[in-house]
């Protein structure tokens, strides 16, 4: 088996975007190199100020190199047949992959990633960055930033790592199945193989151990999996990739669960790289106050967390629509619930039996307001939502009070219960939003034998659910 070690130099973090300005190409046959390419390449597209600091390389240099299209010949001859072998392997693999397509050719190859087998074979230094990898090793390294001497402190480096691997770990790397070709360069293979095949929610941490990334999963095994296959050459991918260096996870008794559990530690944590969830606030929500006659006044206005809300909503035509009924139901005034104009415009107003709030005194018509909140969180859904927990002998609990999602937990089917309320006193109260809620609803629609209605007082004996 012999082996190809590469190092690039490019424009640019990504490969779509960017072009090669350097190429070193090193056969290594195991115990030796025994062929060395090395070229400048045109890019194509002007060498950014740092990069050109960075790496010595500019614009004048590569101006009469040829491009990439005219070494695909040569590299491919290099290439092809050999393990694809580099310090921070897909990066470099990205580059030529795409290039190659680009040049009309479809290159694929076996990878072999020097930082993930040094963390490996040596654990516990303190950085993997082939500068600092090298002195701590003793590998001598001319200049950093150029392909080929960084090529050539790789293939030292590789010959090392091929004598210290007395345990097969090259060999294991290389197996078709194996995951160490597509893992991030920074992520130990125990954590990845540390996932159970089970619901719950997966944290992807940075090297401060911040949580970067949170996501849930009906199998946790396959769905992180998921994250690392493909050739996305995206810049943010690539990025994402690179900031993994720990996954932590807690197992979910349901899909649901683990819904919610990620909804959760979204907001709490607030990772970069989730972006999605972020915008699932909800938006709208009905306010209650007091103006200066004494009068209770209600308005639909833009959510606020620091403002408190009788309840929030996710779209405002939900609020208006609800604040109708009330304003009908409760003949209520149009103009102290800011819909004046919005009824006579749905011709609301004409033969309303309506009556407007100065007709009486502040005491007589806040009674109304309050009557029509009572009723309003009345017809609210209020239950408890029991299903499968972690393992058998536990079983998960949602619970859900006037339109309020409380809480949720993992109940020990050993424990006796006079009440309902009992097991709220074991369940960890949650900040839900109107997302997390109507992914309770939704469920609970879907599987009514699993609801149990919520009265207070209620006896209970013993909670089961549908297998």
């Amino acid at each position: 088996m012999q082996y190809a070690i590469v190092d690039i130099e490019t424009t640019g973090g990504y490969a779509a975007g960017s072009g090669i300005t350097e190429i070193a190409v090193l056969i290594h046959d195991g115990e030796r190199v025994i062929e060395r390419f090395e070229s400048l390449v045109n890019p194509g597209r002007p060498i950014p100020l740092a990069i050109q600091l960075l790496t010595g390389i500019n614009d004048d240099m590569v101006a009469g190199s040829p491009g990439f299209a005219e070494l695909a010949p040569r590299l491919w001859q290099l290439l092809e047949g050999r393990v694809f072998v580099a310090h921070n392997v897909n990066f470099d693999y990205s580059f030529i992959k795409h290039h190659f397509q680009i040049a009309g050719r479809q290159y694929a190859a076996p990878k072999l990633c020097t930082v993930r087998l040094s963390r490996k074979l040596r654990p516990g230094l303190r950085s993997y960055s082939l500068g600092k990898l090298c002195d701590a090793l003793g590998i001598p390294v001319t200049t950093l930033h150029r392909a080929g001497a960084d090529a050539a402190a790789t293939a030292e480096l590789f010959g090392r790592l091929m004598q210290w691997d007395t345990e097969g770990a090259i060999a294991a790397m290389l197996r078709v199945k194996s995951k160490d070709q597509v893992l991030p360069p920074h992520l130990a293979r125990e954590d990845f193989d540390a996932l159970p095949a089970a619901p719950g929610v997966y944290y992807f941490l940075d090297q401060y151990g911040k949580a970067v990334y949170v996501g849930k999963a009906a199998n946790l095994k396959k769905r992180v999996a998921t994250h690392f296959t493909g050739n996305n050459t995206l810049p943010q991918r690539q990025h994402f990739l690179r900031t993994i260096h720990q996954i932590h996870f807690q197992p979910c008794g349901t899909e649901l669960m683990a819904l919610l559990l990620e909804a959760q530690e979204i907001k709490k944590l607030w990772p970069a790289f989730n972006r999605a969830q972020k915008s699932r606030e909800p938006k709208f929500g009905l306010y209650r106050y007091e103006d200066q006659n004494g009068y209770m006044r209600l308005a639909v206005g833009k959510y606020a967390g620091n403002q408190l809300a009788e309840h929030v909503f996710g779209r405002e035509v939900e609020a208006r629509n609800m604040l109708y009924k009330l304003v009908r139901n409760f003949n209520l005034c149009p103009q102290f619930c800011s819909l004046q104009h919005d009824l006579f415009d749905l011709g609301l107003m004409e033969g309303s039996t309506t009556t407007c709030a100065c007709r009486h005194t502040a005491p007589e018509y806040n009674a109304r307001v309050h009557a029509a909140l009572e009723q309003f969180r009345s017809q609210l859904p209020s239950f408890v939502l029991i299903d499968r927990g972690r393992h058998a002998q536990e079983q998960s609990c949602i619970w859900v009070e006037q339109g309020n999602l409380y809480g949720m937990g993992y109940i020990d089917q050993q424990l006796q219960f006079h009440t309902l309320a009992d097991i709220k006193t074991l369940l960890q109260p949650v900040a839900g939003n109107s997302y997390m809620l109507q992914l309770v609803l939704n469920y609970a629609a879907k599987y009514p034998a699993k609801v149990r209605p919520l009265r207070v007082g209620e006896a209970v004996d013993g909670l089961s659910y549908p297998g």
